[in-house]
């Protein structure tokens, strides 16, 4: 073989190997759209020559200890985390979070305010929103209408009792309404506390003093367990979203209140079995509609112990960029991309056409607003959570004392009264008073 044709085999081989080879590892969370995220990453390790995209996928709970921990001791386990925007803010507050970087291809000012806003601090984004979601009553049209049951849009607690009552069948295996049970501060207590907004009460009056065992609390608890024990499935104090989610797709939930991104999975023929059934209202109101619906987002962001910020944030411009929306479209349909997040999305006539939740799932994400979540006056900000640090604690102590009761191993006044102590006892420990 002659020099230059040994110079020309060379340069070849060069054009075809990767500038460099690396791992960027991704926390996520075990739902249908990250799952999805997952399966499509093989297109970003392809316009990215030597990166090989490693998942780290875990239920919802687990997720969050796992990144907690790592985040805050920068054990420096994952460059690009799934986070909420109860973490965002906080995390951001501390450094432990990279900014966010813009250009013009990511579009910023596309995203939903609301997203943006609760994923920013001082107008600074720390972590781009994958999906975006509020909660909202999702029902079967066809055992209301057997029921003759007509929901307005903003239905009432009561006017949901009632209609369980209609709807349960367990000849048939039909329970009136599936709600989360399972304990955690991103689990049951994210609709618990929408439930007690409704019913006029706040985690913490205005000199931060807890209210857990306070009337409204009282009033919205007794409701939701005697409404589960009496119309809800068994086993529902070991429920969250997926599981829920799976009842609803088998036919089983006459109404199930909880987040909008799952009126894309119940409506989606290929997964439900009740999808031409499903119907859409807003998140019941009880004394007042404040809070009544809930304002989250999942999102990804950088963690700064990361030894490759440049190559995490470019995956999650890519993961949240509106080519990724029309990716999914091409690949699932307009009625399965990921929703909550951009402007252009619910401008766009082939996804409100495809997706018949959008209306109402665009006006409960509008109407949350978490400065004002609350009937009384709160000094936190946040709809089904407090943004402050202590909260993940007394959300999970609360959380466990409120499924037991669910569970039928002690009363709610028992559930409520160990919760207060346990608030308290966090409360007074941080300083607060």
């Amino acid at each position: 073989m002659n020099v230059k044709a040994c110079v020309a085999g060379l340069l070849a081989a060069c054009a075809f190997t990767p500038a460099f080879a690396t791992d960027l590892v991704i926390a996520t969370v075990n739902n249908g759209h990250m799952i999805e995220m997952e399966k499509l990453g093989k297109n970003f390790e392809k316009e990215n020559p030597g990166v090989t995209l490693k998942w780290v996928t875990l239920e919802e709970s687990v997720l969050r200890q796992r990144v907690t921990n790592d985040i805050a001791t920068k054990g420096g386990q994952f460059d690009v985390m799934t986070i909420g925007m109860y973490e965002t803010p906080i995390w951001a507050a501390k450094g432990w979070l990279v900014p966010i970087k813009n250009d013009a291809a990511y579009d910023v000012d596309d995203l939903l305010p609301a997203m943006r806003n609760g994923l920013s601090l001082k107008g600074q984004l720390y972590a781009s929103p994958f999906y975006g979601e509020s909660s909202m009553l999702m029902y079967r049209k066809d055992l209301a209408d057997k029921a003759g049951i007509k929901f307005a849009e903003r239905p009432t607690w009561d006017q949901v009792r009632d209609a369980a009552a209609k709807m349960t069948d367990p000849a048939h295996g039909v329970y009136g309404i599936c709600l989360r049970g399972k304990p955690g501060w991103g689990d049951n207590m994210a609709f618990l506390t929408t439930l007690v907004n409704a019913y006029g009460g706040q985690w913490f009056d205005m000199k931060w003093k807890p209210q857990v065992n306070s009337e409204p609390w009282k009033k919205a608890i007794n409701f939701y367990v005697d409404l589960m024990k009496k119309y809800g499935p068994p086993g529902s104090s070991s429920n969250s979203f997926n599981e829920i989610l799976a009842l609803y797709n088998e036919g089983k939930c006459g109404m199930w209140i909880d987040a909008t991104i799952a009126a894309s999975f119940i409506s989606d023929p290929k997964q439900s079995k009740v999808a031409d059934k499903v119907a859409f209202a807003q998140a019941p109101s009880a004394v007042t509609d404040k809070g009544a619906n809930w304002l989250w987002a999942w999102a990804l962001g950088v963690p700064a112990s990361t030894k490759q910020p440049e190559l995490a944030q470019k995956f999650i411009r890519w993961a949240t960029s509106k080519d990724y929306i029309k990716l999914v479209a091409a690949t699932n349909g307009w009625a399965n991309v990921p929703t909550g997040t951009r402007k252009s999305t619910y401008a766009n006539p082939e996804f409100t056409k495809a997706a018949r939740f959008a209306a109402a799932e665009l006006k409960a994400i509008q109407t949350a607003d978490p400065e004002h979540s609350t009937l009384p006056p709160s000094p936190y900000v946040g709809v089904q959570f407090a943004a402050i640090p202590e909260f993940q604690a007394i959300g999970i102590a609360v959380g466990q004392q409120i499924s037991a009761a669910l569970a039928g191993s002690e009363t709610v006044d028992q559930a409520l009264n160990q919760g207060q102590q346990a608030a308290d006892r966090e409360m007074r420990k941080a300083g607060y008073y």
